[in-house]
């Protein structure tokens, strides 16, 4: 192996580290927890290494949601997988609002919080694509003649909406599974 390769797996090494840091410890105490100082300290590096790798905290943030949206992808695929064609829909909407539910710090970094991500472009990340692309996905039989971007947009603002309001308290959370069956309904027409 050479120095060349070797440094270069430490350094993705180390950035795996920091973003792993950051999440556990956003998951934990919530973002404003995350500072790079605190970062640095958690890895046992300096924040000079730390800045190396990223700006500083919103770029680190915009990494995590960056991994956060591939494992959205993942989750959303594997519902769909399982489901019959009747319940795809269903299953796909149970397990984004159970993403958000089991890892709310990460959804925060992917949907809430300021992150420099492009969104909704060609010049967004893969990760972005593949988690709208699973909600397409699930979308794709009942399209119709609607354009499916649109309906896709609609569909997920309708999740993030209860997501949303589900977790500020604004809407109480026992009815959560009621609410997404009427919103799954009402798609399916």
């Amino acid at each position: 192996m050479s120095i060349q390769t070797r440094r270069e797996r430490e350094r993705a090494e180390r950035e795996r580290l920091i973003v792993t840091a950051a999440r556990e410890l956003a998951e934990s105490e919530g973002w404003d927890a995350v500072t790079t100082r605190r970062l640095a300290a958690e890895i046992e590096y300096s924040q000079p290494v730390l800045y190396s790798h990223f700006k500083g905290k919103d770029a680190i943030m915009a990494a995590v949601a960056v991994e956060g949206f591939a494992d959205l992808a993942a989750e959303l695929r594997e519902a769909r997988d399982a489901a019959g064609p009747a319940q795809e829909l269903s299953a796909v909407a149970a397990a984004y609002t159970g993403f958000a539910e089991r890892r709310p710090a990460l959804y925060d970094a992917m949907f809430t919080r300021s992150v420099d991500l492009p969104f909704a472009s060609p010049e967004a990340p893969r990760a972005l694509h593949a988690g709208f692309g699973e909600l397409r996905e699930a979308l794709r039989p009942i399209a119709g003649d609607d354009d499916l971007g649109l309906l896709t947009e609609t569909f997920w603002s309708g999740l993030h909406g209860l997501v949303t309001l589900t977790r500020a308290g604004r809407l109480p959370p026992e009815h959560r599974d009621g609410r997404l069956a009427v919103l799954v309904r009402r798609f399916l027409g």
